[in-house]
């Protein structure tokens, strides 16, 4: 059934989702350049914003998953990917401002997957694809990526051991450029094909295009830039978590997380997979920890993350049912207008909210603790003298 009024609000709502996507992941690619003083922190955004237009240009297998290997395309109406979308970007404002370094790739497919539900049940539901081509690699990636960056560490310290210390660290921050510039384009070539699917999906429920049609080169291109301009945003809360709370990262640490993670991920684009880049970098960084001497790694905060990760997918998947429910009970024409307000609403609310302790390019990189961290409030660690030995650079 042809719907353009509501067509067009879908892909408005997705290029919004691509834009916080930009800016929820940009740690993804620019956390530890930053932290290690490789790259100025506005410099390093706006790298990554044009290298992952670029890299959003390269590829389409994870587009094709997304649109076709999920949900059923013979089953799906627009207000079901509206509601996806609506409850994608509830849960990914959410954890941006506790500082949680979540997966939007699961928040989008956990979204489109509730609200499918909500609308013709468990069967609509693609299983089969969803356990090969989600869950599975995301269990397994960044356990891979933990341990071949552990691995990493250990090898560049080693191999480096008898270098004049300015010479390693200079040698190290270089290689973080580039290692850096890969990342971004393998987040690209990732995440900005999935809102390309979930565009892809709406143009099919609408009938503008046929099941199994490729994705236009227009949506690519909108995508592309909606999550360059995210990306250039800089979501300085995430990074800040991802550069300074889980370790005290080295540029032989840096420089290691980052050409892991842009391996992994360029690897699962090749074969379609819709890894969460956020879980691969992560892994990375907890591992150039693991690498160093003291194994200095804050536990406790990487506790707090995983169990966040657990709940993204039903929680995000409860946020797109509960969407898709109240659209319904509304008509569909008034209650996505409704539904879209109540968003705006709750994201409006979110960001006034993060202004009481604003995170941004020039303290970014203050020591862990320094701030209030919204995710800590409710454990604070206070970081003893101790503490501050067992972070040391390598």
């Amino acid at each position: 059934m042809h719907n353009t009024f509501l067509l067009a609000l879908v892909v408005v709502v997705a290029v919004g989702f691509d834009f916080t996507n930009g800016f929820h992941d940009t740690a993804n690619a620019v956390a530890p350049s930053i932290a290690t003083g490789a790259l100025k922190p506005r410099a390093a955004v706006l790298l990554s914003s044009v290298l992952n237009v670029v890299g959003a240009l390269i590829s389409l297998k994870v587009a094709a998953t997304v649109a076709s290997g999920i949900v059923s395309q013979g089953d799906i109406i627009l207000p079901v990917v509206f509601a996806g979308l609506i409850g994608a970007i509830a849960w990914n404002v959410t954890t941006w401002y506790f500082a949680i370094p979540s997966s939007s790739s699961h928040a989008l497919i956990g979204g489109v997957v509730g609200a499918m539900m909500a609308h013709a049940g468990a069967s609509s539901v693609l299983w089969g694809g969803l356990v090969g081509k989600v869950l599975a690699p995301s269990i397994a990636a960044p356990v891979f990526a933990l341990v071949i960056a552990a691995l990493a560490t250990t090898m560049s310290r080693r191999l480096t051991k008898k270098s004049h210390d300015a010479t390693k660290s200079w040698g190290m921050r270089a290689g973080q450029i580039g290692s850096s510039s890969l990342l971004s384009i393998a987040h690209g070539t990732n995440d900005a094909q999935k809102t390309m699917g979930v565009i892809t999906l709406a143009l099919i429920a609408n009938g503008t295009l046929v099941a199994n049609a490729s994705t236009p080169m227009w949506v690519v291109l909108l995508c592309g830039i909606a999550i360059g301009l995210g990306t250039y945003i800089g979501g300085w809360r995430v990074i800040r978590t991802m550069g300074q709370g889980f370790t005290r990262l080295s540029p032989t640490q840096g420089f290691a997380s980052q050409i892991t993670s842009s391996a992994v991920i360029l690897t699962s684009s090749h074969f379609g997979m819709p890894l969460s880049t956020t879980y691969v970098a992560t892994g990375s960084i907890l591992g150039s920890g693991i690498g160093t001497k003291k194994r200095s790694v804050r536990w406790s905060l990487a506790g707090r993350v995983g169990l966040a990760w657990l709940i993204t997918l039903p929680c995000a998947g409860a946020c797109g049912a509960v969407s898709f429910y109240c659209a319904r009970l509304m008509g569909y024409s008034l209650g996505v207008v409704v539904v879209g307000v109540v968003l705006a609403l709750y994201c409006l609310f979110i960001f006034l909210r993060s202004r009481r302790d604003k995170i941004n390019a020039s303290n970014v990189n203050d020591r862990w603790g320094a701030h209030s961290e919204a995710f800590q409030r409710s454990t604070a660690i206070a970081e003893t003298p101790k503490d501050q030995d067992e972070l040391v650079a390598v």
